[in-house]
């Protein structure tokens, strides 16, 4: 079997609201909107974030996304006025850290290796 793409969804209960936020966490607006109820971001050449509205399992995702320096992901962060948990060790090379979209979908940015 071939894999493409790997997409993960974020589902929430408003998607205009949660809209807004991903575009401050990833400091850009979605690549596409191909319905009213769901925003794409384009991550890597194969890789993808969706938001997609569904009341019903909002707020059950967890999304895991690398990132090449944790503290300066942070820092930018910051300046759009969104803060992540305590940055925590995981196992001998990871460093991360979490925070959560307004549904309570869960975002942890991890970086690999630490030097």
């Amino acid at each position: 079997m071939d894999i493409a793409r790997v997409l993960m969804v974020a589902p929430v209960a408003d998607v205009a609201t949660a809209v807004a936020w991903y575009e401050r966490l990833l400091g850009r607006p979605a690549d596409t909107r191909p319905m009213p109820s769901l925003a794409d971001w384009h991550l890597t050449t194969g890789g993808w974030l969706s938001v997609f509205e569904d009341s019903e399992r909002a707020g059950s995702a967890l999304l895991n996304l690398e990132v090449p320096d944790l503290d300066e992901a942070l820092t930018q962060l910051g300046k759009r006025g969104l803060a992540a948990g305590p940055v925590q060790a995981g196992g001998k090379r990871t460093r991360f850290a979490a925070l959560v979209d307004p549904d309570g979908n869960r975002v942890t940015l991890l970086e690999n290796p630490v030097v």
